[in-house]
């Protein structure tokens, strides 16, 4: 075992073993079995025998870890390299050095493996340290390699091009240049030229990446380097082309070099980029001859011709042609360029490109307004003309710039103007700049005075518009001046900005009279003015827009009047309704009266009915209702009736044949029998509502119960009756008509339920006998709360019981007992209950109101209540023997709880029959705690039941003692028997022998037959002169016994016979594999030992045989033959 205690053991038997076994020390210590020895004396051990891994995993001493990593030449390279893993960084530091220091050849390889798996927790700086301590190229350029991809130290990187240029590793230099992000470019671009490498790539990449074009130009340029130049434009980087002629020409290198490697450098970089090196060094004319040559190609490239143009404009050249010819350039740069050499190059570069804003600007600045205000006309733009007329916030406008603008547009440039769209274009940037005044000015020039414009109609009607909102008082000279103008527009808008007159004087001198006249009713408020205006022209179309103005300033009889001067029914609906506001019926039947000639419209006639009957010209009602009409009668009865007028009411609803409408009107006019006659025709609802009510009214109740027998009949139309009956207090005549309704084919269920409420409202002696009779057609619910409210308890325990709320019907008894109990009903309710607390409820109610009748009520309900509970509630209160009857009838179910308060019950009574018969029956009570109690009990037979309890729990010696105690010698015998126990029947036999009860001593023999050991009997009957009474029982034991040896005599005379036959012959004794067949000595009543080893399972026993036991009893169960059994 590895325990503490054994540490020098365990020391002893590994110093053993490596003196004289070091493999077997080596696998110990591989296995760990000892982990309590001495760990530094061990090491040494180690160490002497060349274990150098053990001797490494026990020390701890850095010197004695130092001396032993050299040897890598025996130790494990993957297990060093995980060793190192358990020092400390310091440590690992120092052992690196050891291994270096003493064999760097050997060793570098494994240094470097390890240097690289833990680079991150050693740091790089300082393994970087050591192996340049070392002055280790070769290991410091491995070890950077390893990690140089990862690393995002720049000194790390930096370190490793260093390393690479020193091992001279050119390809991994140019590598890292070219693809690592995480160097210092200046710091690698001034080492790569101090190296003065043979190959100038990699400097070149440097510079190139990190944007050193100049500094490398120089270099190259200065140590005689060109080619390399040459190598950097046309094979790295087209691309730099720019920088690097503007590098050389500031080390002033020939023109023909420059143009020479321009010429040879693929067209790979951008020309702007070129030509503006080129030109901030004042050189541009060197590129001359190679943009003419690149045009002359077709390069379509706008830097070209912007060099080109600007090489013009510099030279004088021609430079106007060139710029309105050529498209390529870009004149915004050009424009630009040009500003300050010549305004008007810029002006031809700009309008040439369209450069709105630069423009505006040029010309504005040197006061170009005239080629400005071309340039605007000419441009047709919104936007550009807005930005000249308002401007903007880049360029705020100038109110003495905008002012000779427009005068050079008004004076010279517009009217030089023969295209349309360019006027229109201008006079929109006038309206749109918020210039009317200027706008007027143009317009004048353009019309007023003879231009190809001046009978133009938009510009005609842009010039009075104008004036209507800048200068009113003009209005009226260019509408008699001008002729071509939109004469109703134009008078719209004048209306619109208040000019009324002008308005009218454009209508009246266009003929438009129905326009005219509308200015002098609408606009100018004279009405007077109009009917003149009227008289004078005398047009249907004149006067009937005067009367409809009269109409609308309540000029009824003038408005009549002017309509019935045009002849003109057209405006029917105004007049109808203006005049019957107004109450003018008989102006209104003149005018009615001629639209009907006119007009055949339902809602003419119609008017005209209403106004005959306003008028009370029913005469003339009668005619026109006898003649054809197309009038909407039931409208005009209906507003009749509406306004009182029943008398007319009553013709048009008898010319419709509308009998409920008319019924109404005659209960109106008093005449409730014609009402109800012509009820009886409508048959509808309405009307025998109306009519009911009205015979309610004046107490006609024959007549109200005609209209209620039609109205009940409906189920919405009864409680809304009923209501109207209770409200007036004829609550006999309501219950009459109810009454009757239910004899009807068409009674429903709301008849028989509000009938019921009613009785239980106001008859409460009629509510049973009406339940009885129609419970299966009432809304029980709803009478329900009828009964409640109306405290009827027998009447809501019938409602309940038949609504199948049983729970209700036993909680409304119960609470209600005085009125509602009746002992047959209510057992017949409470089994039907759901709650099952109902049923402790109602045996609480009984006990305390009906307590002889408790018995009759558990029995009903003993399928469904706990008998435990119940008989808990009895005890509580006191009541058990009320129940006995019960208890005797819950006593099939066996509960114990039931069980034993009937118990209870039978002690108290000192009915031990009974009780008997109960433990016998019943066993599910305490058995044990009631024969404590009975034991103690001063009768007889209850002490003898407790023996009876003790026999049934086993309990055979309590039994015995009480047995013995009361001289039961019968019932101790019957327990000793019952107990199956030998010593319980023998210790019964010697108590009667010692208490000389010979007799029972003889009849416990009979009674434990099987029980008592012969030798036991034969022992007490010989001590004790006992031999007669127990010679019968001695008789039987000899007769049992010389059966028993007849029958093994036989089974073995047979199977003795059946071993002769099976081997050979008689006389052969059979095979018994060298043992001898024994008879056992048991002697009489013994077995037969029949087999080897003497073992008794060879002979089977006979199935009736009798083989007695310890004591007598049979093993095969057979119960022992009687006395005298012989």
């Amino acid at each position: 075992d590895n325990n503490e205690s054994d540490a020098q053991m365990q020391t002893k038997l590994l110093e053993m073993n490596l003196l004289n076994a070091p493999q077997v020390a080596d696998a110990i210590l591989g296995n760990n079995m000892f982990t309590h020895f001495d760990r530094p004396y061990v090491a040494q051990l180690a160490e002497k025998a060349g274990l150098y891994q053990r001797a490494l995993e026990l020390y701890g001493n850095l010197d004695d870890i130092k001396r032993v990593a050299v040897h890598t030449e025996v130790l494990n390279a993957d297990w060093l390299i995980g060793y190192f893993g358990n020092l400390s960084v310091d440590d690992s530091l120092a052992v690196l050095r050891q291994m270096l220091e003493h064999n760097m050849a050997q060793n570098l390889q494994i240094v470097v493996q390890i240097a690289t798996k833990y680079s991150d927790l050693l740091g790089a700086q300082k393994i970087i340290d050591i192996f340049e301590e070392y002055r280790c190229n070769e290991g410091l350029y491995y070890y950077l390699g390893s990690v140089v991809n990862v690393a995002e130290d720049p000194a790390v990187v930096f370190k490793y091009i260093q390393s690479a240029v020193t091992t001279g590793q050119l390809k991994e230099v140019e590598r890292i240049v070219r693809d690592n992000n995480h160097y210092d470019a200046e710091k690698v671009k001034n080492y790569l030229k101090e190296a003065s490498l043979p190959d100038q790539l990699p400097l070149i990449i440097v510079c190139d990446r990190h944007d050193f074009v100049h500094d490398l130009v120089l270099y190259l340029y200065s140590n005689a380097m060109t080619k390399y130049i040459e190598v950097y434009v046309q094979q790295v980087n087209s691309s730099r082309l720019p920088q690097v002629v503007g590098a050389l020409l500031d080390v002033d290198c020939e023109e023909h070099v420059v143009k020479s490697l321009i010429s040879s450098t693929p067209a790979q970089f951008s020309v702007d980029d070129l030509v503006a090196e080129v030109e901030k060094r004042n050189r541009l004319k060197v590129l001359h001859r190679w943009l003419e040559a690149k045009s002359s190609e077709g390069s379509q490239d706008p830097g070209i011709y912007n060099a080109l143009a600007k090489i013009y404009i510099d030279s004088n050249y021609d430079p106007e042609r060139f710029l309105s010819t050529n498209k390529l350039y870009d004149p915004r740069a050009i424009g630009a360029y040009s500003e300050k050499r010549d305004p008007n190059l810029a002006y031809i570069a700009y309008s040439q490109g369209q450069c709105d804003d630069e423009l505006l600007r040029l010309t504005s600045d040197n006061g170009m307004f005239k080629q400005q205000a071309r340039y605007l006309i000419k441009r047709r733009d919104l936007e550009l003309w807005s930005k000249a007329l308002v401007g903007d916030s880049q360029q705020p406008l100038n109110q003495s710039h905008r002012r000779q603008l427009i005068d050079q547009i008004v004076s010279y440039s517009l009217p030089e103007a023969d295209d349309p769209e360019e006027v229109s274009v201008c006079v929109k940037a006038f309206m749109a700049a918020n210039l009317p005044s200027e706008l007027i000015e143009l317009l004048e020039r353009i019309i007023i005075e003879p231009t190809p414009f001046s009978n133009n109609n938009n510009l005609q009607n842009l010039l009075i518009l104008t004036a209507v909102k800048v200068d009113p008082s003009r209005v009226a000279d260019y509408i008699n001046r001008l002729g071509n103008f939109d004469a109703p527009d134009i008078a719209e808008i004048c209306l619109n900005n208040g000019l009324h007159e002008e308005a009218f004087n454009i209508y009246k001198r266009f003929e438009v009279n129905t326009s005219a006249i509308g200015v002098l009713i609408d606009h100018v408020g004279s009405l007077d003015r109009a009917y003149e205006y009227a008289e004078r022209c005398d047009q249907p179309d004149v006067w009937s827009c005067l009367g409809k103005a009269q109409l609308n300033g309540l000029r009824i009889k003038e408005a009549i009047d002017s309509y019935l001067r045009a002849d003109d029914p057209t405006n029917y609906a105004d007049v109808i309704e203006v005049a019957t506001r107004a109450g003018k019926f008989d102006d209104l039947v003149r005018f009615l009266a001629m639209a009907r000639m006119k007009v055949r419209e339902p809602m003419i006639e119609s008017e005209l009915l209403f106004a005959y009957a306003k008028t009370e010209r029913l005469s003339d009602v009668e005619d026109l209702l006898r003649g054809p009409n197309i009038a909407q009668v039931q409208k005009v009865g209906d507003r009749c009736y509406d306004e009182g007028l029943f008398e007319a009411a009553r013709l048009f609803f008898q010319s419709v044949s509308n009998w409920a409408r008319l019924a109404s009107t005659l209960v109106r006019l008093g005449d409730y029998q014609s009402a109800v006659d012509c009820g009886r025709k409508a048959n509808s609802t309405a009307v025998w509502k109306d009519v009911n009510s009205a015979c309610i009214a004046e107490k006609e109740f024959r007549l109200a119960q005609i209209c209620g027998l039609h109205l009940i009949v409906h189920a919405e139309e009864l409680e809304p009756l009923i209501r109207l009956y209770e409200s007036s207090g004829h609550i006999d005549e309501l219950c009459g008509l109810i009454e009757n309704g239910l004899s009807l084919e068409r009674a429903h269920m709301g008849m028989f339920t509000e009938l019921a409420i009613l009785y239980c409202k106001y008859r409460p002696e009629q509510i049973m006998d009406h339940l009885k009779l129609y419970w299966s057609r009432v809304n029980i619910p709803k009478v329900i709360r009828a009964c409640e409210n109306a405290h009827l308890w027998p009447e809501l325990v019938f409602l309940y019981v038949h609504y199948d709320e049983f729970d209700n019907a036993a909680q409304t008894i119960i609470s209600h007992s005085a009125d509602a109990w009746e002992h047959a009903s209510f057992k017949d309710i409470i089994v039907k209950v759901s709650n099952v607390e109902l049923y402790y409820r109602a045996l609480r109610f009984y006990i305390k109101e009906q307590p002889l009748l408790l018995n009759d009520l558990l029995n009903a309900m003993m399928p469904r209540i706990d008998h435990t509970r119940v008989v808990s509630m009895f005890l509580k209160s006191d009541n058990i023997p009320l129940v006995s009857k019960y208890l005797v009838a819950a006593q099939a179910s066996n509960n114990k709880a039931v069980n034993e308060a009937y118990n209870d019950l039978l002690i108290e009574e000192e009915d031990y029959v009974g009780l008997r018969n109960s433990i016998d029956n019943h066993d599910n009570f305490d058995a044990i705690g009631l024969a404590q109690r009975l034991e103690k009990h001063e009768l007889l037979e209850f002490r003898r039941i407790a023996a009876h309890l003790y026999n049934q729990a086993k309990r055979w010696r309590q039994s015995l003692t009480l047995s013995k105690k009361d001289k039961l010698y019968k019932d101790a015998m019957t327990t000793a028997r019952l107990s199956e126990n030998t010593e319980i029947a023998e210790d019964l036999l010697r108590y009667f022998v010692e208490s000389g009860n010979q007799s029972c001593f003889s009849a416990c023999l009979f009674t434990c037959y099987d029980l008592v050991r012969s030798d036991v009997v034969m022992e007490l009957a010989w001590r004790h002169g006992l031999t007669n009474e127990a010679m019968p029982y001695f008789i039987n034991l000899v007769r049992e016994y010389q059966s028993k040896v007849d029958t093994l005599t036989t089974e073995l005379s047979d199977l003795k016979t059946k071993v002769e036959r099976s081997s050979g012959g008689p006389g052969v004794p059979a095979p018994n594999n060298g043992q001898n067949q024994l008879l056992g000595p048991a002697g009489l009543g013994g077995r037969l030992m029949i087999g080897h080893s003497g073992s008794p399972a060879s002979v089977p026993t006979p199935p009736n045989a009798f083989i007695p036991g310890p004591g007598g009893i049979a093993p095969n169960g057979n119960p022992p033959p009687p006395f005298g059994g012989f």
